[in-house]
């Protein structure tokens, strides 16, 4: 195909014109959008439109065409079938700021994330302001779902929710999208599968790659600034409904890229696979100390590592050992800022979407047995009473004796048999004791699910288990809590005269309203919580955690009360950890895998020996895309598990299985199921008697039934959705009393 102009490519795929035919609907609505744009006239009618295109549509074709254009922000209705153009607002950014009030022509502006809804009308949820602001699909202005944008508020009438316009778009959330592609004669157009995506998306010929007519594919959009954004073809995807492609769609629609850009990858071929003599000579040599790993026995990069020895006044000197991301991805490059704009690793059921590629993340950072690695290390000297007496931070060369799984270095620890035997029972010793006190200052401990799957080789689920989480995982927990903390610890001291600015990881207290309605419904239960001070309630928390190892019904009550607390995110603004309880808190030890010790890898080893200050509003800007990242994959990796419990369970739809209710809305209950934890939801239709909601954790019927959140059921699957991966189920035994299985414990998790 003849290469053109980029300009050129979009003015022949735009105007270009079959006169007196009749146009597919996508053709036409890419042709209208763009002669309204382009016109001097300030309105057009229908009938215009089409005698100005000379095409063999009718009205009602063209109708159709414009108030779509009108739900999509790209249209205005100026009186009886005439409409408007609306100005395109411009992309401002890449980067968003800080939440708040922004002047702009004496306007109203206010600045937050869009919550698209089906219709193409949208909410936009503001750090600054409690209620979310509606903006009607018309002035939307193109924005989608999870951009940041600004918006003027409008004046409502007394009563009404209050109402916007977007004015910007400060950053948008994806910039690849999937869908089905529809080829026409000059370009084609990507249908998006996300029906909170409100507008298609052009592909130039040029721009196709190999796919075609009526694939799965992904595009890049490569231009925002026409009526309709176009792209280009990234990835041409398996077939529609295969695991492949459910498992890429995830990742795509969450914001994560399948594939790594070309400089990238150019960078990571020129980094050096040797470690120098001089490179050495800088740093502190740890290769004669003994050190392994322990991690999963499925692990393929191992960012951590312990040392331990004894020293001469009899103390013991520990290691907490990192990998040195920081001297392989270097500010400014490509590498980083596509570490900076992916910020985490994603965990997909069977499968990583690494935030640094595979030469950096499984190999030059790895921290591999029998090999030596550049690490960034914490390294503390700690007495007979195990306390902190001593504490160096700086960059280190190691030697990785040996690599254990966690069930490896538990079964040493358990039989007393094996290698570094002795180095172990030590740090586990320590690790019990750093682990009393945290809990005796307050941490809170709750016992979550960590669910593992059994895949075959074609990635279908063939067993669904809850992992088990003994002392060897507790061990490393510990010892990277203590490094975190410590170096938290520092740079708060470093700035105690005049701030440094520093991405701290905090966690606030829990929301009072949650929590009074929690100590409501636990009192109903049987447990009384004291929620008047912020120590109260951990005390609380921890005796609910115990009691529910006792007592099956009290279990439910644990991801209620996790539910209470405030997400963890990272900030400048620093305070502390509440559920850890420490006043000072950070991640250092996983930069691989998160951004976030990426920055404190740098701005720690800036600060060790002289002052450094990153500029803060910039900083506390990168935390919170960091923030933001996190929580897409939180989000990603729970669609992933979702999808691969209903994949499990489809083929068992009719049969029976014991759980437990997990949630009551105003049209049914929901129920996690024992076994497999997957969570289906029974109708009220189903169940007869006029049942309904009768508080928030509780459904009644006229008949004086009642069930509850945490009350065993036994349920039967009727139907499993794919598409939307959902469960429909139905009572076996509409008896509040009826025979329950049991769970097996749960495990600890720490954030």
């Amino acid at each position: 195909m003849k290469k053109t102009t980029k300009n050129k490519t979009e003015s022949s795929l735009r105007i270009a014109n079959p006169k007196g035919q009749k146009l597919p609907y996508a053709k036409l609505r890419a042709l209208a959008i763009e002669t309204i744009q382009q016109s001097k006239s300030p309105s057009w009618t229908p009938r215009q439109l089409i005698k100005k295109l000379k095409i063999a549509n009718g009205k009602a074709d063209m109708v159709r065409v414009m108030d779509a254009l009108v739900k999509q922000g790209k249209l205005a209705t100026a009186g009886d079938e005439i409409y408007t153009s609306l100005m395109r607002p411009k992309v401002v950014s890449d980067t968003p700021r800080p939440a708040k009030a922004i002047a702009i022509a004496g306007k109203n502006v206010h600045q937050g994330r869009v919550d698209m809804t089906r219709s193409g009308s949208a909410y936009v949820i503001m750090d600054d302001i409690e209620e979310d602001i509606y903006v009607p699909a018309k002035y939307t202005g193109g924005a989608m779902h999870k951009d940041i944008v600004q918006v003027d508020i409008i004046p409502g009438r007394r009563g009404r929710k209050p109402e916007g316009r977007v004015v910007a778009i400060v950053k948008r959330a994806l910039e690849q999208v999937i869908g089905t592609l529809k080829l026409y004669k000059k370009f084609a157009v990507l249908v998006p599968d996300r029906l909170n995506m409100p507008f298609d998306i052009i592909v130039p010929m040029d721009k196709m790659s190999e796919a075609r007519d009526g694939e799965k594919v992904v595009v890049k959009i490569t231009d925002w600034s026409q009526g309709s954004p176009s792209g280009e073809v990234v990835h041409v995807l398996g077939a529609s409904g295969s695991h492949e492609l459910e498992m890429q769609s995830i990742l795509i629609h969450n914001g994560f890229n399948l594939a790594w850009p070309d400089e990238v990858l150019e960078e990571c071929l020129k980094l050096p696979d040797e470690i120098t003599a001089e490179e050495i000579a800088k740093r502190r040599d740890f290769r004669g100390i003994t050190t392994f790993t322990i991690d999963p026995i499925t692990a393929k990069d191992f960012d951590d590592a312990l040392s331990i020895r004894t020293l001469e006044n009899g103390h013991t000197e520990v290691g907490v050992h990192i990998a040195d991301v920081s001297h392989y991805v270097k500010p400014g490059t490509a590498l980083d800022k596509e570490a900076l704009f992916r910020s985490t690793s994603v965990y997909l059921v069977d499968r990583v979407c690494p935030m640094l590629p595979e030469k950096l993340s499984n190999e030059l950072c790895s921290l591999r047995p029998h090999e030596e690695s550049l690490c960034y290390s914490a390294v503390f000297e700690i007495d007979e009473d195990h306390k902190v007496v001593d504490r160096w931070f700086g960059r280190t060369v190691i030697f990785s004796d040996h690599r254990f799984s966690y069930e490896a270095a538990q079964e040493v620890m358990d039989t007393g048999v094996g290698p570094y035997v002795e180095e172990l029972n030590k740090l586990n010793k320590i690790a019990r004791s750093l682990r009393k006190k945290r809990f005796r200052d307050g941490a809170i401990t709750f016992e979550t699910d960590e669910l593992q799957f059994k895949v075959d080789e074609f990635g279908q689920t063939l067993e669904i288990f809850v992992k088990e989480r003994k002392e060897a995982h507790l061990l490393i927990e510990d010892f990277m809590l203590l490094a975190n903390r410590e170096v938290a610890t520092l740079m708060a001291q470093k700035g105690k005269s005049q701030e440094i600015p520093f991405p701290y990881r905090v966690h606030d207290v829990p929301d009072p309203d949650r929590l009074m309605d929690f100590q409501r419904f636990a009192r109903e239960l049987g447990f009384s919580l004291q929620i008047d001070t912020p120590k109260q309630i951990s005390k609380s928390f921890n005796r609910l955690a115990e009691a529910a190892k006792e007592d099956e019904k009290l279990r439910l009550l644990e991801p209620l009360a996790i539910r209470t607390m405030a997400k963890a995110i990272y900030t400048t603004n620093n305070i502390g950890h509440y559920g850890l309880a420490f006043d000072f808190y950070t991640h250092f030890t996983s930069p691989i895998r998160r951004y976030s010790d990426v920055l404190v890898h740098r701005i720690l080893d800036a600060n060790l020996h002289a002052i450094h200050r990153e500029d803060k509003s910039n900083l506390e800007a990168r935390c919170k895309h960091i923030s933001d990242r996190e929580r897409a994959a939180m989000t990603a990796e729970r669609e992933s598990i979702k999808y691969k419990q209903m994949e499990y369970l489809k083929e068992r739809v009719g049969q029976e299985f014991s759980g437990v209710i997990s949630g009551v809305i105003e049209s049914g209950i929901f129920v996690e199921l024992d076994d497999s934890r997957a969570e289906g939801m029974i109708s009220f239709r189903t169940m007869g008697g006029g049942f309904y909601m009768t508080a928030p954790y509780t459904a009644g019927s006229r008949t004086g039934e009642k069930y509850t959140i945490g009350q065993p059921v036994r349920v039967r699957i009727r139907k499993i959705d794919m598409t939307a991966r959902q469960m429909d189920l139905e009572l076996v035994e509409n008896d509040p009393a009826v025979k329950h299985e049991g769970r097996k414990p749960k495990t600890r998790k720490m954030d």
